[in-house]
């Protein structure tokens, strides 16, 4: 879903990074190797996100186990894979195949059990899972889930520059998802060496980017390498973000949403208000209640 949008200046105010985050490497599911990129300690600072892990490897023994059946309560996940393919099942009765440039985007709400498996045996499975709360209010909501294909992920072309709109909006063109309260903007850019690109956004959004491949650069000397994230300042006024590829070009996911300001309860695969919330969670999966 292609389309041609004229290279128009959107940012008079951009934003300045405010700090590079090196992920931790761990394994989660059933032995997967990735990267943790966004862990707890920067949920508050980049509310309404929870976590982005990214992945990446062309070892079947790094992927191959996959995520067995786990359960989840009161947060969105989504899924985008760069290059592979991956089966989504749940207790909800959903059922889908997760292919190179597609995306799952699944609402947890007041609970599923599901599980992540890989469809191949060998080859490159590379990719992310970014965690999106839910306000309270639509914390025990019911299970939501969606399949879009690669084809069905709308994106636009400048000069030197293609962006897929996940989610949100960019230069005119809608995402292929939407949300009401968090408002997320979630692209994946791709800059040739050199290239620049600007993406408006609220001052109320907390935003960060992603570098997967080559660098970007800012006039302010800092550089973003791949395998890091940065962090923009919440600068009062600002209207958005500046970006501009090294030597080499970039790819990245820039992400961004309108925080709830709610409190954040974790255990786990559970996110809630409160402790007494968490309990609860836990014990409705204990005895089978949880969907």
């Amino acid at each position: 879903m292609s389309s041609t949008v004229a290279a128009v200046k959107t940012v008079t105010i951009p934003r300045a990074v405010e700090r590079l985050v090196v992920g931790q490497p761990t394994s989660d599911g059933a032995g997967v190797k990735l990267t943790r990129v966004l862990t707890q300690p920067l949920q508050r600072r980049l509310d309404p996100f929870l976590m982005l892990d990214a992945f990446g490897s062309d070892k079947a023994d790094d992927y191959i186990a996959g995520f067995p059946d786990h359960p989840h309560r009161g947060f969105e996940t989504i899924s985008y894979m760069l290059e592979g393919r991956m089966r989504h099942r749940d207790s909800a009765g959903h059922e889908g195949m997760i292919s190179t440039g597609g995306v799952q985007w699944m609402t947890a709400g007041r609970g599923v059990i599901h599980s992540e498996l890989p469809e191949q045996e060998e080859g490159r499975m590379e990719g992310f899972q970014l965690w999106l709360n839910l306000a309270a209010k639509d914390k025990m909501r019911e299970p939501w889930y969606r399949d879009i294909p690669s084809a069905e992920v709308p994106e636009f072309e400048q000069e030197g520059v293609k962006v897929r709109v996940i989610a949100g909006e960019s230069h005119g063109v809608q995402g292929a998802v939407q949300r009401e309260h968090t408002e997320p903007v979630y692209l994946d850019i791709h800059l040739a060496p050199g290239a620049r690109f600007e993406q408006a956004l609220p001052d109320t959004h907390n935003v960060f980017v992603y570098v997967y491949r080559g660098a970007l650069t800012f006039d302010t000397g800092c550089t973003v390498p791949a395998q890091r994230m940065a962090l923009f300042a919440n600068t009062p006024g600002s209207d958005g973000v500046a970006l501009k590829a090294g030597e080499e070009g970039a790819k990245l996911i820039l992400v961004a949403g309108k925080p709830l300001n709610e409190p954040i309860a974790q255990y786990g695969p559970f996110v809630m208000n409160t402790q007494a919330e968490l309990m609860q969670a836990v014990r409705d999966f204990q005895t089978g209640q949880l969907v």
